[in-house]
């Protein structure tokens, strides 16, 4: 699997411990990623064909994004697209910095291929953050795809004071996404989940949404979904966020619930506290994923994220309601490659299903 898998998969699987192998991907990234040499060896490798494809106003040269959680600082946005994807998320962002939670807090479930995290949003802040990307684009290093920015709420803000505290991060990096999730459905910030709905999500988006206002510029908006709530709660939080303007759902969040573990590994790693991401996620990500494109009547786009490791589960995403994709756990267990080898399935499934775009299948299992 090349270069990439050396520099992610060896470390990550065999040596150490989750998050010391996923600091070392991203500072060999963060400086070996965001060279001219550097980019041209892992686009020779990992580069995906094309599968263009329209959302948010802006053309996607195929679905397949990196999700929030791995470039949390925007040190390797360069990277992302020498390695195959199409968009990237950074992030999450908190208006303040923080530390995130005590320290074991990302674990593996290699047999599950799931991982588990209870990082807490652990970012050098909105400011900081600004700082790096106005010295990126005075440096020539941004990226020539969209770039989406995660955005959530501060652990020292109290949920009454939350929709201040993600307009101002809205504020302050407005110049440095293409466009914004907001992230009310991390299960490892107490309290977050709560923002889902009712007036808490109202008054988020009614603050950012006049921060839009204000900017005169109409970046598209997104709501981060649990894949823990009821069915009802996810109908009614799309329902009131529609009514509010949101531009998309990402679907979905990582999860608090936990397969059976089958050796001590999983079972070690799954008695800790946090969301998990991998395999697990992908039955219920496929629901939300279904809920929420029968909810909004197909009319704004989905980012369907959970579980998608193969061009099989990728086109089960679409086919059920998704336009956008993303992944992460995948790339640790499979390496980069899995980027292109997805990419390069889902071409095939197009062609073989007759469809004359990617587009054309997205929902078409409701049909």
């Amino acid at each position: 699997m090349g270069i990439g898998w050396r520099i992610f998969g060896a470390p990550a699987l065999k040596f150490v411990d989750s998050e010391t192998a996923h600091k070392l991907s991203i500072k060999t990234l963060s400086k070996f990623g965001e060279t001219n040499a550097g980019q041209m060896m892992l686009n020779s490798v990992y580069k995906s064909p094309e599968l263009p494809v329209e959302a948010f106003g802006k053309l996607f040269h195929h679905p397949l994004g990196l999700a929030a959680g791995f470039d949390k600082g925007a040190e390797a946005l360069l990277s992302w697209s020498a390695m195959g994807f199409s968009w990237c998320e950074y992030g999450g962002i908190t208006r303040y910095p923080q530390d995130g939670n005590p320290k074991p807090r990302m674990f593996r479930a290699n047999k599950h291929r799931a991982l588990i995290n209870k990082m807490g949003f652990n970012n050098p802040g909105a400011s900081e953050v600004k700082k790096r990307l106005i010295d990126r684009k005075a440096s020539d290093k941004w990226p020539k795809f969209p770039v989406a920015a995660n955005i959530g709420r501060s652990k020292k803000v109290s949920n009454e004071h939350a929709a201040e505290d993600y307009s101002a991060t809205l504020d302050i990096l407005w110049d440095h996404a293409d466009l914004f999730v907001l992230n009310v459905s991390s299960p490892n910030t107490p309290g977050l989940r709560e923002l889902q709905s009712g007036d808490h999500l109202s008054s988020v988006l009614t603050s950012c949404n006049r921060i839009r206002e204000r900017k005169g510029e109409n970046k598209p908006f997104l709501l981060k979904l649990s894949p823990d709530s009821q069915d009802e709660d996810i109908s009614t939080s799309i329902t009131a966020s529609m009514n509010l303007g949101i531009d998309g759902i990402v679907a979905t969040n990582t999860t608090i619930k936990r397969p059976i573990p089958i050796n001590t590994q999983s079972r070690k790693a799954f008695s800790n506290d946090g969301g998990l991401s991998g395999r697990p996620l992908q039955s219920r990500s496929l629901e939300v994923i279904s809920k929420s494109y029968i909810e909004t009547g197909g009319k704004i786009p989905i980012i369907g994220v959970g579980g998608i490791d193969s061009s099989e589960s990728a086109w089960q995403a679409i086919t059920s309601g998704a336009t956008l994709l993303q992944l992460y756990s995948a790339m640790v267990f499979n390496g980069p490659s899995v980027v292109s080898s997805i990419v390069k399935g889902l071409k095939r499934k197009v062609r073989e299903e007759n469809f004359t775009s990617i587009k054309e299948a997205v929902g078409y299992k409701h049909i």
